[in-house]
């Protein structure tokens, strides 16, 4: 039988009829459910989340988005914004990777492995040139945050230390019990100074990494208590940048809710309009990275055990910073931050900033170890075996959990009560000769309380200020917000008083002569056009790319 005729005799089949009539009926109601539930609801949520106003802003710069993206792909704009991209990667290139170097400095391009490795003496020579390369000014206390320095002295007990376990690794415990016991006491000395000893935690290779960790557990701790499968975190628009990497890397939807303009602490109502029953985690810092804010964590706690829900405290910046203010007397009205706050369920602290350890350490910790299981990954059924890993590496370098805990066991309270005390005394002198001595010019962002001071200006371009400071050999840090700020640390704090005549000096420079160009002026200014975000994003490509050559 050919098959249209058998196609013909099905279609009037009443039993088939009946059951194409059934399945159409069912269809609707599957249809009809999802429109409610996944795309009203959303719908609803997200409106809830951001408001009318908000709601309003974000379809604005959707289609100004798709708008200008349509533009920028027409060939004419393509060739013109690819010309300009190869004119500013060299401008990148001549900055990073020069073709000649300063006087004295003397280098050999490696491209390829020597066929016969190269003595001693020739490597101290290499040493001693690309050391040479280094920026003057890094360590004369006149960068913002980047170099948290111990001192030599210091410095040579981290040396001494990785030394000795150089070719460790925590992966192998059983091989390297002596680390094992080290990262077991980093993670519990952390643990007690943030009041919970009863808690748990791992080290991990810095705030990024802490962070990470934490938004994986969330999500892992939502989707086996709670049976969520479209997981949503609440944060506010002054959180680190790793929430948003976390959010992509983990399929977690973002709700960025901005913060009071004021106080610029993060804003607890506006929070709590945008929880739902997607909702696995909110945020908080202790203190924020642009402007140094510290968020109502009391607050955010009774909100995250209201709703049921986690809290981390991203408290990579305030350190070994904020659990002294009270010894150091700087208190001074400072809520609770930590696990002493009911609801505070994970906090992130970065042991390579203000504990002056190596580079590449921070510790992740949470209330509990049962909540501390799901940041683990296992497989059981590898062909190599049982494969566990308490965080995103595999192998670590167990020379740097050395170093951490040397460092951590020769500052001692004691040393870190006396660089908590120079750090922030500088740090607040900084704030308030800034509204002495430049009240028509300059202001402070916020309330900063801690080691960040952020300003900006009604009355000059603050980028063309950034960019005269560097002129000067200050490296402050431009704020997307249109500010600069300010990280205090040990070699800061000692030249506060310099930093505030260079910038008087600079204010009446640039009112008299406002420069035209300048890095944070071009990248920053463009930033704040409509295509700022489609030709800044390759910028930043293009930087990237540069740091490989």
């Amino acid at each position: 039988m050919p098959v249209s005729d058998f196609l013909a005799g099905l279609s009037t089949d009443p039993r088939f009829v009946r059951f194409d009539r059934r399945f159409t009926q069912a269809a609707k109601v599957a249809l009809a459910w999802y429109i409610l539930k996944y795309v009203l609801l959303d719908g609803y949520r997200h409106l809830r989340a951001r408001g009318l106003v908000g709601t309003a802003r974000e379809a604005y710069n959707a289609v100004q988005g798709f708008v200008v993206g349509i533009l920028l792909s027409l060939p004419s704009s393509r060739k013109k914004i690819s010309s300009e991209l190869a004119k500013t990667r060299q401008q990148i290139k001549d900055k990073l990777a020069p073709a000649s170097y300063p006087d004295g400095v003397r280098l050999t391009v490696v491209k390829s492995l020597p066929e016969k490795g190269h003595d001693r003496a020739w490597l101290e020579e290499e040493w001693k040139g690309l050391k040479g390369l280094e920026k003057g000014d890094v360590n004369s206390g006149r960068v913002s945050g980047t170099v948290y320095h111990g001192g030599d002295e210091l410095n040579a007990i981290i040396n001494k230390a990785m030394s000795l376990f150089v070719v460790s690794n925590p992966l192998h415990p059983d091989v390297f019990p002596g680390v094992r016991k080290m990262e077991s006491e980093i993670v519990s000395m952390c643990l007690n100074l943030f009041h919970c000893p009863e808690g748990a935690g791992t080290t991990t290779s810095g705030g990024t990494e802490s962070i990470l960790m934490a938004c994986k557990t969330y999500r892992d701790w939502a989707r086996s208590t709670k049976g969520i499968t479209r997981p949503e975190m609440v944060i506010p628009d002054s959180a680190h940048a790793a929430f948003w990497k976390a959010s992509q890397y983990f399929g977690i939807k973002l709700h960025v809710i901005p913060v009071d303009e004021v106080t610029r602490q993060a804003d607890v109502r506006r929070m709590a309009r945008a929880i739902n029953a997607n909702t696995m985690m909110i945020v908080g810092s202790a203190p924020n990275f642009p402007d140094g804010a510290i968020d109502p964590i009391p607050q955010l706690g009774a909100l995250a055990k209201r709703h049921n829900i986690g809290l981390h405290v991203d408290c990579c910046l305030g350190s070994f910073i904020m659990p002294f203010l009270d010894r150091a007397g700087l208190n001074n009205g400072v809520p609770d931050f930590d696990f002493k706050v009911p609801g505070v369920t994970s906090i992130s602290c970065d042991t390579h900033k203000y504990a002056f350890c190596p580079k590449g350490s921070s510790v992740i910790m949470y209330r509990s170890a049962e909540l501390r299981r799901y940041q683990y990954y296992v497989i059981t059924d590898w062909a190599g075996g049982v494969y566990a890993s308490p965080s995103m590496a595999g192998s670590r370098p167990g020379s740097i959990l050395a170093g951490a805990w040397a460092v951590l066991n020769y500052v001692g309270a004691d040393g870190y009560i006396e660089s908590c005390r120079n750090i922030v005394t500088a740090s607040r002198h900084f704030a308030q000769e800034i509204k002495r001595r430049f009240p028509t010019d300059l202001y402070v962002l916020g309330d900063p309380r801690v080691s960040v001071v952020a300003f900006g200006s009604k009355t000059i371009n603050i980028y063309a200020l950034g960019d005269a400071m560097s002129s000067k050999g200050w490296h402050l840090s431009a704020l997307g917000t249109g500010a600069l700020h300010m990280a205090f640390t040990r070699l800061t704090a000692a030249n506060v008083d310099q930093l505030l005549d260079d910038l008087e000096k600079v204010i009446e420079d640039v009112k008299q002569n406002p420069p035209k160009d300048g890095d944070m002026v071009a990248l920053y200014g463009l930033g704040q056009t409509s295509v700022g975000p489609h030709v800044v994003g390759k910028l930043a490509e293009t930087f990237l790319d540069v740091l490989y050559e």
